[in-house]
């Protein structure tokens, strides 16, 4: 099964142990909420300095947006993930953290997808897959999926594919 067309429900995994068999995927289309707000993450990946962009969440109402600032703020932490979190604490402090939503031009790398679960956010959804991604450019290849599996404490539910066409024409060759 793909992560990037799947749904994973961590919890599941936290049950089934860390190490033990494959974790569980169920099918989870996305709904128009979230092709509207990966719209605003692919957007915001537009005007980044690499094309990663990311918003978050929280009961239908946007908290932060982020994009990669890598190369401005010469700082290799300055994912998209990483700015909408900060910007997210620096605005709101922790608390709406827990529960909201992340999404996200292009799945998370494992620094970002740490900061996610770190953060108790409920659900992450991404557009371009790890696999996708790395043909285009390099990538690190642990999908957010193998990190959650390791976090039992901070369950998560992961869709991938979100207009994960229009979010990869941002990384034409």
């Amino acid at each position: 099964m793909l992560v990037s067309r799947r749904s994973m429900i961590a919890g599941s995994i936290g049950m089934a142990g860390v190490g033990a068999a494959s974790p569980l995927y169920a099918a989870e289309p996305a709904t128009a909420d979230d092709e509207r707000f990966m719209r605003i993450a692919i957007d915001e990946g537009r005007r980044a300095d690499f094309p990663f962009g990311a918003v978050i969440v929280q009961g239908g109402r946007v908290l932060a947006r982020g994009r990669n600032l890598g190369r401005s703020q010469d700082d290799p932490t300055a994912h998209g993930e990483m700015v909408a979190i900060r910007r997210c604490l620096a605005q709101h402090g922790s608390r709406p953290l827990k529960g909201a939503t992340l999404y996200t031009s292009g799945e998370p790398c494992a620094m970002c997808m740490g900061a996610i679960l770190w953060s108790h956010m409920g659900r992450l959804v991404f557009a371009a897959s790890v696999q996708q991604l790395a043909t285009r450019i390099d990538q690190i290849m642990l999908s957010s999926a193998e990190v959650a599996a390791r976090a039992p404490f901070a369950p998560i539910s992961i869709t991938g594919g979100v207009l994960a066409e229009e979010a990869m024409r941002l990384f034409a060759k």
